[in-house]
């Protein structure tokens, strides 16, 4: 079989269902896996959070300096003491806010997940995607291939 026809016909095998697993089940673990990827996006706000008010603090430093340079020292402490290197939530900056939320509720949330999908389909992901894809691809039509060639020439390498 060639490249481009192998590509061309299944997916790989570790997107396609296991036997005997039944729609309901695949259906399932696609919600499992949506759950995940909200969680995903939910974690990277928390950091974007994070990097955000870690760069607030940093200019509020700015921000001191130059209130003193301009001759507003009385200002100047008041930002310091009251803001500049401030808990977020008491007892608590945001890289502490990060660590908590990793170790409490992400890494337990993935564990599970990985779990789950090793219980009941050998561990394979994307499954409901993989199928949504089967089933809305368009055969022979180049840019729906069930799967990447072995070797995708580069646009200026020789055909």
């Amino acid at each position: 079989m060639s490249e481009a026809a192998d590509h061309e016909g299944q997916p790989d095998a570790v997107h396609m269902r296991p036997e005997g697993v039944s729609d309901a089940t695949v259906e399932a673990l696609g919600t499992l896996s949506e759950a995940l990827e909200t969680v995903e996006r939910a974690r990277g706000h928390l950091y974007a959070f994070h990097q955000l008010t870690g760069g607030a603090d940093l200019a509020l430093g700015k921000a001191v300096e130059q209130l003193r340079a301009a001759g507003h020292t009385q200002q100047a402490d008041v930002v310091e003491r009251e803001i500049v290197g401030r808990n977020v939530i008491p007892g608590h900056w945001t890289f502490q806010i990060v660590e908590a939320y990793n170790a409490t509720y992400y890494q337990p949330f993935t564990h599970v997940e990985t779990r789950v999908r090793q219980e009941l389909v050998d561990g394979r992901a994307h499954l409901y995607e993989a199928e949504m894809k089967e089933a809305r691809r368009t055969r022979g039509h180049p840019d729906h291939t069930a799967r990447p060639a072995l070797h995708q020439p580069a646009p200026d390498e020789e055909k």
